[in-house]
């Protein structure tokens, strides 16, 4: 697998080799020790999900905070989405900002992301399967989020704003300076 780093320390974009043929293809798409090799620390992954969503969807910006925060190792498997980190630790050089990468069917890349961190993406294709392994379990009490339009993120997703379709939860999101004053991630 080829490991590219972003601007973000610990955020990754995975692109995995993909042998093909007269047949089709194959490739890996998970193996635990070169992954985590290329993080260069241990993680256990322990839930997959997988969702469905139409073009214009946004999902986030997501977290879950405390000893419950999550790392994430997404994809999709069936059209295209862009998929954002925003780095949410407080000590860090980075916090604040954010980098995104497009995953796609076709590219089969995977993108890293770290514990501290909040998450999102949204669908670029007609429909898009997204799928992401983490490292601890969903806990309700923990999450948390920011929201898709917030001015000091500034985040270009890429569509119109008035594509984009948001599930009642996101619409409530504060913004990241309200988020700011009660940031708990180190």
């Amino acid at each position: 697998m080829n490991v590219i780093k972003t601007d973000i320390e610990g955020v990754v974009i995975i692109e995995p080799k993909i042998f093909k043929d007269n047949r089709g293809y194959f490739y890996e798409s998970y193996n635990d020790e070169e992954f985590q090799n290329a993080i260069g620390y241990p993680l256990n992954f322990v839930q997959d999900n997988e969702s469905k969503s139409s073009y214009g969807v946004l999902r986030g910006i997501h977290f879950q905070k405390g000893v419950v925060s999550q790392a994430k190792l997404v994809r999709v498997t069936r059209g295209k989405v862009f998929d954002v980190a925003v780095d949410l630790r407080k000590n860090s050089p980075t916090y604040g900002q954010w980098t995104g990468v497009i995953l796609s069917a076709r590219n089969r890349k995977q993108f890293f992301i770290p514990r501290g961190f909040g998450h999102g993406f949204v669908v670029l294709s007609k429909t898009a399967i997204f799928q992401y392994k983490c490292d601890d379990f969903y806990c309700k009490d923990a999450e948390g989020g920011i929201a898709w339009n917030d001015p000091t993120l500034n985040i270009n997703w890429g569509i119109p704003k008035g594509d984009i379709i948001l599930s009642e939860k996101d619409m409530k999101h504060p913004t990241f300076e309200e988020f700011d004053k009660t940031n708990e991630f180190e």
